[in-house]
């Protein structure tokens, strides 16, 4: 069952959170622009929630299991379709590259979720993952407080080398990564590689 509840109830508690947070919320945004393949791409993202990510990228498609959240997503213009990560509503060698953020810590079966990203890619596309890392100092606390939270009460928090794995175990091949949301960087820098920063975005390649 995709962990929804929440996103159902505290939609615009969601949003706020990208309002007060702008700083790490453009760090973000920077980090998966960086790795984003270039021309004229088709993209898809998994859990495509309001949009926020979506619509700055220029995504125009996406997967929502939150009925709420994809209204929100629908009136910022976007193509939203109901469903979950481990069966996507589309055929085989539909995009050219594939978004997940902050969406592998909700899913039931993250191997699963990326076998459906591989399906639904075109041969030589790719799949871009952006997480909180658990090993970061930000993912020690979100991991020792989720119990407070609205959002992160049933999320599995995952590390990078554990992202990785499941990667691979999917099917995918050559990675690049990078990092953002390092303690005490006010400047919110974006650097190659990881276990610096506590947001890390992975590009994997079809094998």
């Amino acid at each position: 069952m995709p962990k929804i509840a929440a996103f159902e109830i505290y939609s615009d508690a969601y949003d706020d959170w990208f309002e007060k947070n702008h700083l790490a919320y453009e760090a973000e945004l920077k980090a998966v622009r960086q790795l984003l393949p270039a021309g004229d791409v088709r993209g898809m993202e998994i859990g495509i929630g309001s949009g926020k990510f979506a619509v700055p990228l220029g995504i125009k498609v996406g997967v929502e299991p939150s009925e709420q959240m994809a209204l929100k997503a629908e009136k910022q213009g976007l193509e939203v379709h109901s469903g979950v990560a481990e069966k996507l509503p589309f055929p085989a060698d539909q995009f050219d590259f594939v978004l997940m953020v902050t969406t592998i810590c909700f899913v039931d079966d993250v191997v699963q979720s990326f076998q459906e990203a591989r399906r639904v890619l075109v041969p030589g596309g790719c799949v871009l993952v952006g997480f909180v890392d658990m090993e970061s100092e930000l993912g020690q606390k979100y991991l020792q407080n989720r119990h407070k939270s609205k959002f992160y009460k049933e999320a599995t928090f995952f590390s990078t080398q554990e992202v990785l794995g499941h990667l691979k175990t999917a099917g995918f091949g050559a990675t690049e990564i990078k990092q953002t949301l390092l303690p005490a960087d006010t400047e919110k820098t974006v650097l190659d590689g990881f276990g610096e920063g506590a947001f890390v975005v992975i590009k994997a390649i079809l094998n």
